[in-house]
């Protein structure tokens, strides 16, 4: 039977982990499509061939000159057109004080749209000046940037936005651009007014609908939170905060919606989020995987390391330099490694729930290389570098909520089977006598209140001998809990079946009853255990043997305070029972009236 046992297990927990790595399977096979799709958008078009389009990259038309000192105004850098070089290839530019100023030579426009020039990856840009020329009032200048409150740039945006001057084309323009000390790789935008109010709608609507969806989630979280009483559930609520205060500051939409007049808040805002998301994502992964339970001094580590995430941004913040960038970059890294490291390998030591979690924080996983390698200056702003990360949360957050609500589900049963065990019968599920004691007393009280009488059957099954003499004492177990479900199913919800002893069980059945009511009863729990069933031999039904009294009776007042009369009242009909054994030809025995006792606290 132990074998068996062990065997059922074995294929059990074989059946989870082919299940989990099905899973695995689908999810990343879907990943790696997004992630193929993202990596698949042109970083640029190959030129300007249509004067009406509406929408074109530019970045690689125009011209660069690095600055070293960044003092250099526009009238010095147009004197050196010359020392301007072509832009080849996209690629970052660590500035370290020095300024990139950035030459395109614009085409004649079509007049009846109002054109602009568009920064994308507003996050990486500290100060943008945009200059265009005009022989009649000198050089026209237009700021954006990190460094500058959105309220007081030329045109509000989410992105470095700058309104073109047709009248002026064709002819240059310039662009100076500053950071520090993330590197800069800019991505430059011709843009006319109707498909920028496009391109507004659209992101607005998209991000919008994904900050409404993450707050929806947090809600959610916070009341499985308050439900089940577990922490899992409060770093979960704080880890999609943290995302979501992320995405807002990385896209540009807290500029222009939240902190318009904050520049240094806008420009602290994306790391400060960034390091919190870090930290609160590896305390998350430390809660749902008890990693306590299977280890304390890693477990200090993990602490000592998401810690490490929330205190970051104090010194971050104050020094501000490439070393320091450098440190959060590795620290995003290494965060991502150690949570999908802490999954796998409390999911090996048997945490069931860890290896879902490895899969849920997996589009995340995938998505976070591209923010991650651009902010390093390795890839060029697109498409993926800003959105790769929030497409990936937006699959992820649902995901984590789902599989800690079937956790904190599977624990809460759990929880509810162990008190369940201090007021059931470990055999048969029934009421314990404790709690009869009490529900009589409540009849009682009710019974006498409203003038009628409630009943209580004292029932034995009077062949459990033979039936262990036969067929052994696991059948004999199963007579009893076979017992019990027939009783169970004779009453109604309301009615109590409690097992007294070992093969004898009582009956409250509430009011109004009457004594031919008690009959009936009777008739009906002789004749289910009379019934056959697949669980028990042919050959042996349950044989039922039962004393039956109808409650309250003026000659039993029960005490308030105490169950005492309660036990005397059963062990009178224990007697009655034991004299009904000496009798094989009668099973049943109505008792017409419950004879004088003195209650307890008269004995």
């Amino acid at each position: 039977m132990n074998n068996t046992s062990g065997y059922d297990a074995s294929m059990t927990r074989l059946s989870a982990k082919a299940s989990l790595a099905r899973w695995a399977a689908l999810l990343l096979l879907a990943s790696f499509c997004w992630t193929t799709l993202a990596m698949a958008q042109p970083l640029t078009d190959p030129g300007i061939q249509d004067n009406n389009t509406t929408l074109r990259d530019i970045t690689m038309q125009g011209r660069i000159l690095l600055d070293p000192t960044a003092e250099q105004t526009i009238e010095e850098v147009v004197a050196k057109g010359a020392d301007f070089e072509p832009l080849t290839s996209p690629r970052g530019f660590q500035l370290k004080g020095a300024a990139l100023w950035m030459r395109f030579e614009l085409p004649e426009l079509d007049p009846a749209q109002r054109w602009y020039l568009m920064l994308d990856g507003g996050a990486f840009t500290d100060r943008v000046n945009f200059h265009q020329g005009d022989p009649a009032q000198g050089w026209k200048e237009q700021v954006a940037g990190d460094h500058v409150p959105v309220a007081e740039w030329s045109v509000p945006d989410r992105s470095p936005v700058f309104a073109i001057d047709t009248a002026q084309l064709p002819g240059p323009v310039w662009l100076r651009l500053t950071n520090e000390p993330s590197p800069l790789s800019p991505r430059v935008y011709l843009i006319a007014e109707d498909e920028l109010q496009n391109k507004r709608v659209w992101t607005y609507l998209m991000i919008g609908g994904y900050l409404g969806f993450g707050l929806l989630v947090m809600f959610l979280g916070w009341v499985h939170a308050r439900l089940y009483a577990d922490r899992s559930f409060v770093a979960y609520v704080i880890y999609v905060a943290c995302m979501l205060g992320f995405q807002v500051a990385f896209t540009g939409m807290g500029g222009f919606f939240f902190w318009p007049n904050a520049a240094w808040w806008n420009n602290a805002a994306a790391p400060i989020f960034m390091l919190w998301l870090t930290a609160s994502g590896i305390w998350f992964v430390r809660e749902v995987c008890a990693v306590s339970r299977y280890h304390r001094k890693v477990d200090r580590a993990v602490l000592a390391w998401s810690a490490f995430g929330f205190l970051f941004p104090i010194p971050y913040l104050l020094l501000n330099t490439p070393p320091m960038f450098t440190i959060l970059n590795i620290y995003g890294l290494l965060s991502v490694l150690l949570s999908f490291s802490l999954c796998i390998w409390t999911w090996r030591l048997g945490e069931k729930y860890a290896g879902w979690m490895a899969l849920g924080f997996l589009p995340v996983h995938l998505g976070y290389p591209f923010p991650a390698l651009r902010a390093a200056g390795v890839l060029p702003d697109s498409w993926a570098t800003q959105y790769a990360v929030l497409i990936g949360s937006a699959i992820e957050i649902p995901l984590l909520l789902y599989i800690l609500h079937r956790r904190a589900k599977e624990y809460n049963e759990n929880r509810a089977r162990m008190r369940a065990l201090d007021s059931a019968d470990p055999l048969t599920g029934l009421t314990i006598a404790p709690v009869l004691y009490l529900r009589m007393r409540d009849a009682v009280r009710r019974a006498r209140r409203y003038g009628h009488h409630c009943g209580v059957f004292l029932v034995e099954l009077s062949n459990h001998g033979e039936i262990v003499a036969k067929e052994g004492r696991e059948t004999g177990d199963r007579a009893l809990v076979v017992a019990a479900s027939r009783l169970s199913r004779v009453v109604r919800e309301v009615d109590t079946v409690c097992r007294i002893s070992n093969t004898r069980f009582a009956v409250l059945v509430e009011g109004p009853l009457r004594q031919a009511t008690l009959k009936v009863i009777a008739q009906h729990i002789v004749a289910k255990g009379l019934e056959q069933g697949p669980t028990l031999p042919a050959d042996l039904p349950l044989r039922f043997r039962m004393v039956s009294a109808l409650l309250p009776s003026e000659e039993i007042p029960f005490a308030e305070d105490e169950d005492r009369d309660e036990r005397r009242f059963l062990g009178h009909l224990h007697k009655e029972l034991d004299r009904l054994a000496e009798d094989p030809k009668k099973n049943v025995l109505h008792l017409p009236f419950v004879p004088s006792m003195p209650p307890a606290s008269m004995a």
